[in-house]
């Protein structure tokens, strides 16, 4: 019974993606779009940047898209659901654990991110004219991309149940924006060595981690993080995050 409510709870929020497609390929598109094309296309045309930036550039989009939208498919949803449209009270009447309602939210950002991932090749080469790719790099792709799916919806969960809903669209700006910059997905880190602080700060970012394993995998020839180093952080960052989201979502709901 228990299977049968968690599949059913899942394939329905599947459903609900697949019948708005759509409006998920514009959310996850248009700002990767904008960056690939004005950072790599225009300024490179510019001169402003090398011809290859974008070979270096992509495999950091393909990390922030998967990682905002898995943030963004548990974040925002909650923070409807446990303060305005009170749907949250459907699935927690579903005969589940109350634990693996908030389990069920984790798998289908995950899959949305690793959806939102692969549109973003396709994107690249439109812009760009081509997209790196490596077969041999595929597994590390994948290990990359669903553990850093997994962070982005355990750091989604916190935001959504921690913080106060009438502050939500403070709380994104101040944590989104820096979120973005120090993730290295415009950069490698191992390049950050003139600015130590910088590297520190970026450091403690999980984005990073995300950026430099795809990095390595999609193009290992960049200055990148040891995969392994890339592979265990997201793992730790997964659990510490899963684990206070976990709270915070038992806390929202039995109150």
């Amino acid at each position: 019974m228990t299977r049968k409510a968690f599949l059913a709870i899942l394939w329905r929020d599947l459903f609900v993606t697949g019948k708005e497609f759509w409006v998920f390929l514009l959310q996850v598109a248009l700002q990767p779009l904008f960056m690939l094309f004005v950072f790599a296309k225009v300024l490179g045309s510019a001169g402003y940047v090398s011809a290859g930036f974008g070979r270096l550039l992509l495999p950091g989009m393909v990390a922030l898209t998967a990682f905002l939208t898995a943030l963004q498919s548990v974040a925002f949803p909650l923070v409807m659901e446990f303060s305005f449209t009170r749907e949250i009270e459907d699935r927690l009447l579903a005969p589940l654990p109350i634990g693996l309602v908030a389990v069920e939210k984790l798998c289908m950002a995950v899959i949305r991110s690793i959806v939102a991932a692969v549109l973003m090749f396709p994107i690249g080469a439109l812009v760009l004219g081509h997209a790196p790719w490596r077969t041999a790099g595929l597994p590390l792709l994948v290990g990359a991309l669903l553990l850093g799916g997994w962070v982005g919806g355990a750091l989604g969960m916190n935001v959504g149940t921690w913080m106060p809903p009438n502050r939500i669209s403070v709380g994104f700006a101040v944590i989104l924006t820096p979120l973005m910059f120090t993730g290295a997905t415009q950069y490698p880190w191992k390049s950050l060595h003139a600015l130590p602080w910088f590297q520190w700060v970026t450091a403690a970012n999980p984005l990073t981690y995300l950026s430099e394993g795809v990095r390595a995998a999609l193009v290992p020839d960049v200055p990148h993080l040891p995969p392994w180093l890339c592979l265990t952080a997201l793992t730790v960052a997964g659990a510490v995050l899963t684990a206070t989201g976990l709270k915070g979502f038992y806390r929202r709901a039995l109150d």
